[in-house]
């Protein structure tokens, strides 16, 4: 997948630019052309706005841009879409940093009540 950048916002363009470092290609060679404004009757154009009719919808992760330039690629390519990311469930590691926070807790409060008992 190529991916040209060509967009209005100096801050995007660099963002994007930053985020797509291995896919960029120049605008006549690449698949799709990342654009922050809408584009009409050009395929390959791939339109992120606030606005909900955008191809992505900002904010966006660098994740997110990716799985959904992927999407588009393969459907442009006429391949099976990538499955979306499942959320990823933070609860044993919640837990196992509770865990050691008392566990350190409880060395540094030994280790003040050793030092005053001297």
């Amino acid at each position: 997948m190529r991916v040209a950048v060509e967009c209005k916002s100096p801050l995007l363009q660099k963002s994007l630019e930053i985020f797509l470092s291995r896919y960029l290609s120049s605008t006549k060679q690449c698949d799709i052309v990342v654009r922050d404004e809408e584009c009409l009757n050009d395929e390959r154009c791939f339109f992120i706005s606030s606005d909900k009719k955008s191809d992505l919808v900002k904010p966006f992760s660098k994740s997110q841009l990716i799985l959904a330039l992927e999407n588009r690629y393969q459907t442009m390519t006429k391949s099976e879409p990538v499955e979306p990311i499942e959320p990823l469930n933070f609860d044993i590691l919640e837990k196992r940093i509770d865990y050691l926070t008392k566990e350190y807790q409880q060395n540094i409060l030994k280790a003040v009540k050793a030092f005053y008992e001297k």
